[in-house]
């Protein structure tokens, strides 16, 4: 398997986790220039933006200590682009997900809430 396909099942799985859990699925690898964010999702509290990282189970890095200072930067100029395109009065919250997948199946999934937030950037929502 290559990494788009590893990434396509971790991300997947990760929609299907947020379904369970009631969020609904707004908006997939929503992109602007310079970002992406991998699924916008929504409940009646909270807008998540979700960053997914599907690893194999032999990865160097792990999935939650690849996304650095500057990828978290990135999502939060995203996920403010998006807001302003979609207004709505849900708390923001920045949400990841890693997902060890091997031969097509998931071995294991770890999913943090509220993993970071806009401290020490200059955005505000």
């Amino acid at each position: 398997m290559n990494s788009v396909e590893i990434g396509s099942i971790g991300e997947e799985y990760v929609c299907s986790y947020l379904v369970s859990q009631g969020y609904e699925i707004v908006k997939r690898n929503y992109r602007i220039r310079g970002g992406e964010i991998d699924i916008i999702a929504v409940n009646t509290e909270y807008i998540a933006f979700v960053e997914v990282k599907s690893r194999k189970p032999d990865s160097m890095v792990g999935g939650f200590e690849s996304i650095t200072h500057r990828k978290r930067e990135l999502i939060i100029r995203t996920a403010r682009d998006f807001c302003v395109k979609h207004p709505n009065m849900l708390q923001p919250r920045f949400d990841t997900a890693q997902v060890i997948i091997s031969q097509g199946r998931v071995l294991s999934f770890d999913y943090i809430k509220n993993a970071y937030d806009t401290t020490g950037f200059n955005f505000i929502f």
